[in-house]
């Protein structure tokens, strides 16, 4: 009986409890039960509604978000529930601790409490569910059990205060929060009832949810849930979770809400700009502040993020003030045994009392670390929202400013195109990183001014020297910083250099390998290479410098603190007060360390700002403010759009009425010229480029509707202009453009051809709807259809900068279809013959413009250089100098000016006799075969990779999904193993070594000074090494010393590591390039031929970038974060062993969020990626076109794709940021039961109290470091990406470079002769392809002249790689002086040959390095060489002769004239045998005829054989080969081979005369 009795409901210690003679509500006891009441109503009614809302709920498996609507004060009721939740907690633990007081268990104290607890838990998730399934009539019950608390509490109160209950008292204060905060529950309550009227009243309101939710594409739910999954991420869950089964695409993210467009934020940025402009109009050397318009767009969720930021730090403080009160509560436990309270029904605690416990510090500890942490990532996640949101606005700024821009700004060069790119790429993420970083501004100063005030109260004077160290040292890191950038610019212009180089190799690649050279090449990048490692080592010191002070400044504080105050104090700290301070130098670091990087982004981006100004501020193309004259009408105001958008302004209206006051003043009744004779009309025009000084001048012309006029005249004399200025690109001086009523648009292809990076038909249609017979008849007008047939995917390739290179022929047909394809009235065609060879101009003056334009009767203008077309116009405008000659039909000018027809005639005639040149050279076929040759091999490997890639995923998906998913969650071990060894062995155990050493000596320190502080607590048990010496003082200097050591080596040890991370990166980065450059020189020619340039160039920049600079760091980053929360799990579990039960659940959770998350965050990076690239692109595609776009009247598509690129990339950043938010959320939730566990353990069964402040104290570490493992990781998993794609190349097979025979066997000078014999040869390009020469026999004697010919295809060039053995000769062989060539070693052989290419190669450098790079000729052989080849006058014209230089590619010289370097380096070579592969394809007539001359001259006792694209020019061989599809057919002289009637060779001569 006397058991049960013990735990009854009032206690059984006192007979009073029950006595309810003063009435029940003067009974304490019976009060706590009547607060029970309302807790179990509400529990009994929510629990059956909830159970049968989960059951319908199950079937409908999800619910859509659209159903997701916030009741009215939703916000508000969530906090005020996390409220009543902490003081529920409060209450309960008030209750525990007074229970432990007294002698029998009184549950009235805690229960209704622990009740209370459940029911509001209960009350918010079953409010959670009704708001999900939209059914407020449920929340009645809620509103009752809010009336029915707040009634109980408030008796209970009253109560109190009849019983004059002081202030102090703990209970009587919690009950007071608790009346107001159940008052304002159940005020929030009647509010829904007011706004929703779903119960009292007869129309309940219709609600519909916001639009984004209605829109099920939105999938960024941030804004939209409620409070805890808006804290913790909760809606992220499922997209982390999915991405194990299938990749995150781009589908799977979704759109942006409407709040977070690019264009929301545009227009709120724009009015806010406008806004300071208005501001500023008066005062003219003012200019607008964009600071300030940031603030009024963006200001707003920058204060709320530093004020979470403020909160966050403020908690931060709890950490060390917990830490010390449970050290001390401990330590004074034996002191204060408990006594029982006199009235024993009324135990009151103070706040004080309360707060000596250990275990309520413990709880408390617990809820400050996971609040501090909730605010600190929501401060985050404000600012970096609000960071993306300003990126949005400011590219549709920088946009919208673009397309205004005039075109003089951007052609003489004030905005070049560099520059708009650095505005796009650079300035706004500088930015937005700003504004991430700058509530760190402001939140940094007063934390490290409260740090250092708690610091003074618990150390006194020797905690402002420890300060004083942090505070001192911060400079050096400031300047260590801004040194770290310099170097990183330096690294930048040594890295592009060596790209340039490395590009010029790989496009010349195979002439190197003909001419043996690319040792030479090879070493000029590697000396480029040796600065850029010079300017990375620089790079690597200054890192780990800052590493080291990071790492070091809290060792050095820690020292000079705890030395000063052992010697200014009489005793040493106590642990409470160690442990506490200790805590303290930990979280003063940071901000210290952090507020240099922060104060730089400030002044990176004050720049930034400037920089947009002056771009924002820049001149702008004329508005119609200057077109307001009489008729001033441009297009500016005439042109609708082109019918594409709906929503376009219709200008034409107010425009026509306007127009025809105008006309009738200008119509003279004596010629009655309709004005719809006349498209477009300039009255004395002067038009200047922006300088002020007028470029074209005194233009009065007419263009008359439905017909051709051409505009000719010399180069220069402002033709382009003429076009430039109709259409409103010019600055008008003076006079007037007028244009014609009815005519609105114009199709305009400009001079240099402009393509976007989209698909052949894309550029072509240029928006305009796709129909398919006008498509057609465009592509052949401009000959297209061949140039698409060769595209691996037709006109759905996609060109342009990113796609595939076409020709400057193909580029400009395009643009001329662009503009025949638009439904336009006029077309402007700015000289769209020059870059095409004379068939297809004909073709194009025949079928697009005299037939497919006459058509449609639209008006032309159309300036050339072809004075062949003249007779075809109907109107000819004749310009010099900038001002019209002549203008009217070819017969006036015929009648009125003869001297300009005669000159005209000349030209023509010359231009005729160019044209039967030209008949020969044709350019087209040559441009097309040089597509071919692009494509084919390419789109081979490409078909090939794709048809493994697809069986590959067919056997995963037959094999169950895990196989697939475990190679994704799988960290690439093997590739790390690969990278840490490519840095050498004694540097990686160096750094193991070092590392481990590190973090033993920085334990070390910590637990000396725990043994140091517990030694005067009088603990008998712990005998060390130092109070064994004899009196105080010499203890006291022992301890000392020790510690001084200690941390000295701790210091010298952190230097050591971060010295070594850097090294072995670097060397790691060193062998990694080596290797990579050296495998790839000496790939088989094959290899380039099949994979694409690009491919190769981005393992030298990109790949090589990574490896360089972002993996050391990563690497340093993450074994340090690791390896300090393992030895901070070292030592929670000596100081307190059962923290090891806590460990197992804790460290199964760890390894699920880091698993799910790094397969998330990779998907998320790569499409963060790939969706930056087309929006830089888009930008510098369109500051290209400019004209082009204006022309067009396209401007608002050009701004719909450039916020739609914006969002899609904001988006795709938003939630990468969003899932880095989810794992450290979920991390320092994890680190903050850790300390939960370990306070809990510690207290329990607690050791020293030196041991468990130690113990404590690491446990707090742990959650600033739990979130660093997972990040680095899944970063080092990312850039170890970089070395796998490397590491893919370094397993290519090489060519094989040695050969079997001595080299001593071989004579100097071979081959002497010139003798080949080729013996039954086969010839293949690699083992599994089929053979391209099958058994060729040959014979050519020394000296011959040898012609090999056959259609394409049939394995001529092959046997011209045969000779270098490029090929893979597998049968046969070729004997040249008596020496099987494949005995010799490669670089002997090819050095010994010289060969010119079809393609003339030039190098950069000068030209004497283009003809002799191995420096073994006299100036007098080069001047030589240039004289046969008929170059030495042009040299000997250049500055600097020999030394001249030659720009990227030759581009300074004409085709013919690199043709003819190709010969001279040929000549330079003196070898006896000279190979020329179709060397005379793509030159014109006249250098051919030189080449031809010098073959037969300088070239006379020189074996050459001949490959030839036109038989005609080896009809006067000695012998000629005749190859068909890989066999020889015929070999002998050319004369007897034509006397063979049906022979191949004669049918090729027959076809090509």
């Amino acid at each position: 009986m006397r058991e049960v009795m013990e735990i009854a409901f009032c206690g059984t210690d006192n007979s009073s409890a029950y006595d309810i003679s003063g009435g029940f509500l003067r009974n304490v006891c019976f009060l706590d039960a009547l607060n029970l009441v309302p807790h179990v109503f509400l529990l009994f009614i929510t629990f059956p509604i909830l159970f049968i809302g989960w059951g319908t709920q199950s079937s409908k498996v999800q619910i859509h978000h659209n159903t997701w609507l916030h009741f009215p004060g939703h916000n508000l009721r969530w906090i005020l529930t996390f409220t009543l939740l902490f003081v529920h907690v409060c209450e309960i633990g008030e209750g525990i601790v007074s229970d432990t007081h007294l002698k029998s268990r009184h549950l009235h104290l805690f229960l209704p409490a622990i009740m209370g607890f459940v029911a509001a838990t209960t009350s918010i998730v079953y409010y959670h569910n009704i708001e999900t399934s939209n059914f407020p009539k449920l929340l009645l019950a809620l509103f009752l059990y809010w009336v029915m608390a707040f009634v109980t509490k408030t008796i209970k109160l009253v109560r109190y205060c009849q019983d004059e209950v002081p202030l102090a008292q703990l209970r009587f204060c919690i009950t007071g929060i608790m009346v107001v905060l159940y008052g304002l529950l159940m005020a929030v309550e009647i509010n829904v009832i007011r706004v929703r009227r779903y119960v009292f009243f007869t129309n309940p309101q219709k609600v519909k949810p916001p639009e984004d939710l209605q829109d099920l594409g939105v999938r960024f739910l941030q804004p939209f849930v409620n409070l805890v999954s808006k804290a913790t991420y909760w809606w992220m869950n499922t997209l982390i979770i999915s991405a194990h089964k299938k990749p995150i695409d781009l589908k799977a993210i979704g759109k942006l809400p409407i709040a977070m467009r690019a264009l929301t934020n545009y227009v709120s940025l724009k009015d806010a700009y406008e806004e300071q402009k208005k501001k500023v109009a008066d005062e003219p050397n003012h200019i607008p502040s964009i600071w300030l318009a940031m603030y009024r767009a963006f200001g707003r969720p920058i204060l709320l993020s530093s004020m979470f930021r403020y909160l966050a730090d403020l908690l931060g403080f709890a950490g060390p003030l917990c830490i010390s009160g449970i050290v001390d509560s401990l330590n004074n436990s034996d002191d204060n045994t408990s006594k029982p309270y006199n009235d024993l029904t009324k135990p009151y605690l103070t706040s004080h009392d309360f707060l000596k416990t250990a275990y309520v510090l413990a709880i408390l500890l617990f809820l400050a670390l996971i609040l501090q942490r909730t605010f600190l990532q929501a401060s985050y996640y404000v600012a970096i929202e609000t960071g993306i949101n300003l990126r949005g606005a400011l590219l549709a700024m920088i946009y919208n400013k673009m397309l205004r821009l005039s075109t003089s700004n951007l052609s003489m060069g004030e905005m070049t195109l560099g520059q708009i790119n650095n505005l796009v790429a650079i300035e706004t993420n500088q930015l937005m990183w700003f504004l991430f970083l700058c509530p760190n501004l402001w939140a940094m100063p007063v934390q490290i001014i409260m740090g250092v005030i708690l610091l003074y109260h618990l150390l006194g004077k020797s905690a402002l020297v420890g300060a004083a160290v942090i505070v001192l040292l911060a400079p050096i890191q400031y300047f260590i910083a801004t040194k770290l950038a310099e170097a990183q610019k330096s690294t930048l212009d040594y890295s592009t250099e060596r790209l340039k180089k490395t590009n010029e190799i790989l496009k010349g690649i195979k002439l190197l390998k003909l001419y043996a050279w690319e040792h030479i090449f090879c070493r000029s990048v590697e000396d480029t290479r040796m600065k850029e490692l010079t300017s990375l080592k620089t790079f690597a010191l200054y890192t780990s410098l800052s590493i080291f002070m990071n790492a070091a400044i809290p060792i050095a504080a820690v020292l000079a603190t705890f030395v000063t105050h052992t010697y200014s104090e009489e005793h040493p700290p106590s642990p409470a007060q160690a442990f506490a301070s200790l805590s303290l130098f930990h979280i003063l670091v940071t901000p210290l360390f952090l507020l240099s990087t922060v104060v730089r982004f400030a002044v990176k981006a004050v720049i930034s700002v400037q920089k947009l100004n002056e771009f924002l501020i820049s001149d702008e193309i004329g508005d119609d403010s200057w077109r307001n004259g009489d008729s001033a009408l441009t297009y500016e105001s005439c042109k609708k759009h082109t019918g594409l958008h709906p929503k376009a302004i219709n200008r034409r209206h107010p425009i026509r009425h306007h127009l025809d006051s105008c006309e009738q003043t200008l119509r003279i009744p004596s010629r009655h010229i309709d004005i719809d004779d006349f498209a477009i009309k300039v009255t004395n025009g002067y038009f200047s480029w922006g300088s002020g000084l007028a470029t074209l001048s005194n233009i009065n012309i007419r263009i008359p509707t439905g017909q051709m006029t051409m505009i000719v005249g010399q180069v220069g004399c402002g033709k382009s202009s003429l076009l430039l200025a109709i259409l409103g690109e010019m600055q008008t001086l003076d006079g007037k453009v007028h244009w014609s009523r009815s005519r609105y648009t114009v199709a305009y292809a400009a001079q240099k051809p402009w393509l976007l990076n989209a698909t052949v038909e894309e550029n072509i249609t240029f928006g305009s709807p796709f129909n398919k017979q006008r498509y057609k008849a465009v592509t052949d007008a401009c000959s297209l259809q061949p140039d698409i047939d060769l595209l691996p995917f037709g006109d759905q390739t996609e060109i342009g900068e990113r796609g595939i290179n076409l020709s400057g022929g193909q580029r400009q047909r395009i643009c001329v279809a662009r503009a025949l394809y638009q439904n336009t009235n006029l077309v402007f065609l700015d000289d769209p013959f020059s870059a095409l060879d004379i068939h297809l101009s004909d073709h194009l003056m025949q079928e697009g413009i005299l037939k497919f334009l006459k058509d449609d009767k639209r008006t032309l203008v159309l300036v050339t250089h072809k004075l062949q077309y003249l007779p075809h116009a109907d109107w000819i405008i004749a310009m010099k100098d900038g001002s019209v000659l002549r203008e009217g039909t070819l017969k006036d000018i015929q009648n009125n000016d003869v001297e300009l027809y005669e000159h005209w005639k000349t030209l023509m005639n010359r231009q005729d006799q160019e044209l039967e040149k030209d008949m020969e050279a044709d350019q087209t076929t040559l441009e097309r075969k040089t597509l071919r040759r692009a494509m084919y091999p390419r789109e081979s490997k490409a078909q090939l990779e794709d048809e493994d890639e697809e069986e590959e995923e067919e056997e995963d998906e037959d094999d169950t999904m895990s196989t697939a998913m475990r190679l994704r969650t799988k960290m690439p071990w093997k590739t790390c193993w690969r990278y840490l060894t490519s840095g050498g062995f004694f540097l990686l155990s160096l750094m193991i070594i070092s590392k481990l050493l590190k973090h033993s000596v920085i334990v070390a320190i910590d637990y000396w000074l725990a043994q140091w502080t517990s030694k005067n607590q009088n603990q008998t048990q712990n005998q060390t090494f130092c109070s064994k010496e004899g009196s105080i003082e010499e203890s006291k200097n022992c301890y000392v010393a020790i510690f001084t050591a200690l941390s000295a080596a701790g210091i010298v040890l952190c230097l050591v590591t971060s010295l070594t991370v850097e090294w072995m990166g670097l060397m790691a980065a060193k062998n990694l390039h080596h290797n990579l450059l050296n495998k790839i020189i000496l790939g088989p020619i094959r290899f380039f031929d099949t994979t694409p340039l690009g491919l190769i160039l981005n393992r030298f920049s990109a790949d090589t970038n990574i490896i360089d600079q972002h993996i050391p760091p990563t690497l340093e980053s993450l074994t340090r974060s690791t390896l300090l929360c393992l030895s901070a799990i070292g030592m929670i579990s000596y100081a307190t062993p059962y923290f090891l039960l806590a460990l197992v659940p804790l460290g199964i959770a760890f390894y699920f969020i880091q698993k799910y998350f790094r397969v998330a965050s990779k998907d998320l990076q790569e499409l963060d990626d790939s969706t930056q690239l087309p929006l830089l692109c888009h930008f510098s595609e369109t500051a290209e076109g400019l004209t082009t776009i204006r022309a067009f009247r396209h401007e608002a598509r050009f701004k719909q794709r450039m916020l739609e690129l914006t969002d899609t990339n904001n988006i795709a950043y938003l939630f990468l940021s969003a899932a880095n938010r989810w794992l450290e959320v979920r991390t320092d939730y994890l680190g903050a039961f850790i300390v939960l566990t370990a306070a809990v353990a510690s207290i329990t069964h607690g050791p020293t109290s030196g041991i468990m402040g130690l113990g404590l104290l690491y446990a707090l570490t742990i959650t600033n470091y739990l979130n660093w493992v997972v990040r680095n990781l899944a970063d080092l998993e990312v850039q170890m990406g970089a070395v796998k794609k490397v590491n893919s190349f370094l397993n290519m097979e090489s060519e094989n470079y040695e050969g079997t025979m001595d080299v001593s066997q071989v004579p100097k000078d071979w081959p002497q002769e010139g003798e080949i014999k080729i013996d039954n040869l086969c010839v293949r390009y690699e083992n599994n392809l089929k053979p391209v020469l099958k058994h060729v026999k040959a014979y050519i004697k020394p000296g011959q002249k040898v012609g090999i010919c056959g259609r394409t295809g049939s394995g001529k060039s092959s046997l011209s790689l045969a000779f270098f053995r490029m090929v893979d000769i597998f049968d046969g062989k070729i004997v040249i002086d008596g020496i099987d060539i494949s005995k010799l070693p490669l670089h002997m052989l090819r050095s010994r040959l010289s060969i010119i290419l079809q393609d003339p190669i030039l190098f950069s450098g000068s030209i004497r390095f283009n003809l002799d790079p191995e420096c073994k000729c006299t100036d007098d052989t080069l001047w030589e060489a240039l004289e046969i080849a008929q170059l030495k006058n042009m040299v000997k014209s250049l500055p600097g002769g020999l030394d001249a230089v030659v720009t990227e590619g030759g581009e300074n010289f004409s085709v013919g004239q690199r043709q003819l370097f190709c010969l001279a380096r040929a000549f330079v070579r003196k070898s006896s045998i000279l190979i020329m592969d179709e060397a005379t394809a793509s030159i014109d007539m006249a250098t051919e005829n030189i080449l031809q001359k010098v073959v037969m001259t300088a070239f006379a006792d020189r074996t050459v054989v001949i490959i030839a694209h036109r038989v005609s020019q080896i009809l006067d061989a000695n012998l000629v080969l005749v190859l068909s599809d890989g066999d020889l057919v015929e070999c002998d002289s050319a004369a007897n081979l034509l006397l063979k009637k049906d022979g191949l060779f004669t049918m090729l001569v027959k076809t090509n005369k």
